[in-house]
């Protein structure tokens, strides 16, 4: 009979439809259509499955990921919470430019149409640590279309997920980048 399903059938639709459910909407539609907090995403972009505030996943990844404060491709960033950040913040790794700047791909950082949680694609960060160790740094920010004006302490990298194919677009502005971080008013 057409349509019917034996029981381990209905079974693994199940299974297959609580997966999906659970995954949440970056399963259900394009990396980049993703709007919500920066966890989910992070954990969707990479493959580091990590739970709970953002701030939390450094003491987190202790013994489950290798950790460390150079930054690569697929590696999650870790933000520190501080006034600004009372959770912390996550983003992806999408491409390292060079040893002071790299390109991240995270959500819920600038507004987009008025409205934040909207993923964004190979963004500028850049390392402002007074010992290039990528503990401080800017981050590209929609509204200012350029460098953020805060410094925001960062934890550092956890590495060994398997990161999304659509982590990085396939021509990313390397050029912009680097003039975002290093000369931040050539635009204005």
């Amino acid at each position: 009979m057409r349509g019917f399903l034996p029981r381990r059938g209905i079974a693994a639709a199940a299974t297959l439809a609580a997966m999906l459910l659970a995954a949440g909407p970056v399963a259900s539609a394009g990396l980049l259509d993703y709007v919500g907090q920066c966890v989910p995403f992070a954990r969707a972009a990479s493959g580091i499955q990590i739970y709970g505030d953002a701030w939390t996943w450094w003491d987190q990844a202790n013994g489950k990921y290798d950790r460390g404060h150079t930054p690569q491709t697929g590696s999650v960033i870790v933000f520190a919470k501080t006034g600004r950040l009372p959770l912390g913040h996550v983003a992806v790794v999408s491409r390292v430019v060079e040893k002071r700047v790299l390109m991240l791909t995270h959500a819920n950082w600038s507004r987009q149409n008025g409205e934040r949680g909207h993923a964004e694609q190979d963004v500028t960060l850049y390392d402002v640590s007074d010992d290039n160790d990528w503990s401080e740094v800017k981050v590209w920010f929609r509204d200012a279309d350029g460098l953020g004006g805060s410094i925001y302490p960062v934890k550092g990298f956890i590495y060994g997920g398997r990161p999304s194919p659509q982590l990085t677009s396939r021509n990313p502005d390397y050029v912009g980048a680097l003039i975002d971080a290093y000369v931040p008013t050539a635009d204005r």
